[in-house]
């Protein structure tokens, strides 16, 4: 029986392309200036499904079958049930933690530590040690990132800039540590050695970095912070101990030996649900005030209740009452929705090729070293845009770019470290990004709010830009060991 070759997919015209795109951004302008902050509140899932569907019918016109359009559509929302999840599970930490001190028990020893004129600069380095360490920029923010949010709140500290100061240090550790899920796609999309990309890696990222730290540190407020009167109202109504901490510690260890993060932080809420039990009954109970059940029943209905719709606190003290009622599962349920409808979104794009059309021209009319990395990025940032999810902004332009690269004889790393400087970088300034839905809920910012004060998210693509415009660490394979090439097995039987 002869061999049938698959049938190519049909072509995407350039206007076609265009049309989903153009739909997108003026819907979503048209939901930002109408609703403001409330836009990821419903009207940008509403604008992101229309677009889905002016998407659609755009494939189904240049000769794409429903069918697989539909199932495009479900594999993409299926790639964002990890992040779906690890999102109801940090609601679930917050509730708990709120209930328990730990959050307050950051919020204390940490006015003591900072001051207001150094405090954005403090933020940033913490977040960069925690995350090189674990890997993870997502359980950095929604643990001591949820501290720093706080210590904020009580010092009077802006909040959009100190999210943009967890972001940045978070996402430092996110492109630079080898234990990072971003760092690995990175590498094994553009086909380089993981620890050759972290060295070339930190040839740009530590240049952004120490550009973000002194804007960071001229962000300082100078002045003398009265603490005492601040510690005195929390040690009235919290028994703060070291001991407070030990939900913290757990997470970050479970996550530096490599748990899943769902499990991890699922854990670190199950642990804060019984740190709330032993060392704070009193919240418990006052939480959830049924006295008509037994003592056991009303601190299991306490945890539950917090896991799943959060903690409320009723100190009577409205700062710490604002500060501390948060959390649940059920308020995590929004970004979620925005998550699911970007995505669809997204999977319709990716399957008809509007990205692929759109970007195409570009990369043929790259003639330079330097034109080639700045339509790269290019493409990571649109990608990020259109199709709303990180991993497939590392992945996608990495093999698009592949060839381009290697015919010009550049290094895999120099492509591994452009996408982790553009990809992994910006997908948290993209509100209906997964990233960046993700860091709204956990911090309590809106996305468009920090993201003007995420310095080094913003600083890293237009550094790897310079660096190909100079011809800095433009590496080609002729400067490499052969025995250091490191390309896949399919590229090595061409």
């Amino acid at each position: 029986m002869a061999h049938v070759p698959a049938p190519h997919p049909p072509k995407m015209s350039l206007p076609g392309a265009l049309i989903p795109v153009a739909a997108l951004v003026v819907l979503l302008a048209l939901s930002y200036y109408l609703f403001g902050d409330e836009a990821s509140s419903g009207p940008n899932q509403i604008a992101l499904l229309f677009c889905s569907l002016i998407a659609t019918f755009v494939a189904l016109f240049h000769g794409y079958g429903f069918d697989e359009l539909k199932d495009a559509v479900v594999e993409s929302v299926s790639t964002g049930l990890h992040a779906i999840f690890i999102l109801l599970a940090v609601g679930s930490l917050i509730g708990t933690w709120a209930m328990s001190g730990t959050i307050m028990a950051m919020v204390y020893y940490g006015l003591q530590l900072l001051s207001p004129n150094y405090f954005y600069f403090t933020a940033v380095l913490i977040c960069a040690v925690v995350s090189v360490s674990i890997g993870s920029s997502w359980t950095v923010a929604g643990t001591i990132g949820i501290g720093l949010m706080g210590v904020a709140t009580k010092m009077g500290m802006d909040p959009a800039i100190t999210a943009g100061a967890v972001l940045s240090g978070a996402y430092f550790g996110d492109k630079s540590s080898p234990l990072s899920d971003a760092t690995n796609m990175a590498t094994a999309a553009a086909g380089s050695n993981l620890y050759t990309h972290i060295r070339e890696n930190l040839w740009t990222t530590i240049p952004s970095l120490g550009i973000a730290l002194l804007l960071f540190l001229w962000l300082g407020e100078p002045g003398d912070f009265v603490v005492q009167s601040t510690l005195e109202s929390i040690e009235q109504h919290y028994d703060i101990t070291l001991l407070n901490f030990l939900p913290l510690v757990l997470v970050l260890g479970l996550a530096l030996v490599r748990y899943p993060p769902f499990t991890t932080i699922f854990i670190g809420a199950l642990v804060g649900g019984i740190f709330a039990v032993v060392m704070e009954p009193d919240k418990v109970l006052n939480f959830i005030n049924t006295p008509d059940l037994p003592y056991a029943l009303q601190m299991i209905k306490g945890v539950w209740v917090a896991m799943a719709n959060g903690y409320v606190s009723v100190t009577g003290e409205p700062s710490i009452d604002a500060l501390l009622s948060r959390g649940g599962m059920g308020n995590m349920l929004t970004t979620i929705w925005l998550i699911m409808t970007a995505l669809a979104f997204g999977g319709v794009v990716d399957k008809a090729g509007i990205l692929d059309r759109i970007i195409g021209p570009m990369l043929q009319a790259a003639k330079s070293t330097g034109a080639l990395i700045l339509s790269l990025v290019s493409t990571a940032i649109a990608t990020n845009i259109l199709a709303a999810d990180q991993y497939i902004a590392i992945v996608l332009p990495g093999r698009m770019y592949r060839k381009s690269f290697r015919q010009r004889r550049l290094r895999p790393e120099v492509l591994s470290r452009a996408v982790g400087d553009s990809a992994t970088v910006t997908s948290a300034l993209i509100p209906w990004n997964s990233c960046g839905a993700y860091m709204a809920a956990t911090l309590g910012v809106p996305t468009l709010a920090f993201a003007g004060f995420a310095f080094f998210n913003i600083i890293s693509p237009f550094v790897t830009v310079a660096f190909a415009v100079m011809g800095w660490r433009m590496l080609t394979v002729k400067e490499q060991e052969p025995e250091r090439i490191v390309l896949p097995d399919a590229e090595q039987k061409e």
